[in-house]
């Protein structure tokens, strides 16, 4: 078989995916044209529109990440073509750790302590119990239900929400509209997990904002479409104050819907949200390319893993 890997260090993609196949030529996009159009499979993460039109006889594509909204929504993707993800591959404790931060900035005052240094303040807040920060996650895939299980761990009463019923030791579950808006009444601290879909996207917009108790806190190291950047803005009160107070107490943003984020954003300046470069879970290599060697000798051997509905948009 044929691969074709195009990924920021295709290179070394390429030379650790050969190693781990070696009955398989393993190529990357620089390759010239003519190889390129024999692939059997790709192995891509964001490809341009022309590489996904190249090949020739293409049997299957492997998506280097779990995220499949920016593939799904390339005009080049050939049509009826099996599509596999990666699932976790070490993706969902990294995340975990980034949510667990992002509760505990707001669970221990950071965000207020870090107002008060600017004002030369001393003064100690009150901790609230973990017991009584109920945090909710929206989304209990692969990586929603580990990140779950991760902050239930520490010790928050995790509240989490699916399309479909789900039942997970130690989260309390929710699923459908009703469950969503009983979830946003309920939690101190919500968690966007979601995959990028015609439904989930501004499933967080000025209503579902509004359901959240007064001083809520969002964290969002899903997708950016999941947002409604103007009543997310709305919510978060005015910029031009760092003492003034918004509804929402803050926002932890990892994913926006034009990245890098534009310069003009106003997120990048509002006191009370905090932007990282979609950062909180990168892929390590070695436990990627384990799952990318495996759904190829899946797809060679006509059984291929759980594929991507793209009616569904995961």
């Amino acid at each position: 078989m044929k691969v074709l890997v195009h990924i920021d260090d295709a290179e070394q993609w390429r030379d650790a995916l050969a190693e781990r196949l070696p009955e398989a030529e393993v190529i990357t996009s620089a390759a010239p044209p003519a190889q390129r159009r024999q692939a059997d499979y790709l192995a891509v993460w964001k490809p341009p529109e022309a590489l996904l039109r190249e090949p020739e006889a293409l049997r299957g594509i492997v998506n280097l990440g779990a995220g499949v909204d920016a593939l799904l929504n390339n005009p080049g993707l050939p049509e009826g073509v099996p599509i596999v993800k990666l699932r976790d591959a070490g993706m969902a404790e990294l995340i975990g750790d980034y949510v667990r931060y992002g509760i505990l900035h707001f669970q221990r005052d950071f965000d207020r302590y870090r107002r008060q240094q600017h004002a030369r303040a001393w003064r100690e807040h009150a901790v609230v119990d973990k017991a009584d920060w109920p945090v909710g996650v929206l989304g209990l895939g692969a990586i929603g239900a580990k990140v779950a299980a991760m902050v239930a761990a520490d010790g928050f009463p995790v509240h989490g929400w699916s399309r479909s019923p789900k039942r997970l030791e130690g989260i309390t579950c929710h699923h459908g509209d009703a469950g969503l808006d009983e979830l946003l009444g309920r939690v101190n601290t919500l968690v966007l997990l979601l995959p990028d879909t015609p439904a989930t996207r501004h499933i967080i917009d000025a209503r579902a904002l509004a359901r959240l108790p007064e001083r809520a806190s969002l964290i969002n190291p899903g997708r950016g479409t999941l947002i409604d950047e103007a009543a997310l803005l709305a919510a978060l009160g005015p910029s031009d104050d760092p003492a003034s107070v918004g509804r929402l107490r803050g926002a932890l943003l990892d994913a926006f819907p034009e990245e890098p984020l534009p310069e003009a954003s106003p997120l990048w300046t509002h006191p009370r949200a905090w932007i990282t470069p979609h950062m909180a879970g990168p892929t390590p290599l070695g436990a990627a390319l384990d799952q990318v060697a495996e759904a190829l000798r899946a797809f060679e051997a006509g059984t291929p893993q759980a594929t991507v509905d793209p009616a569904a948009g995961y």
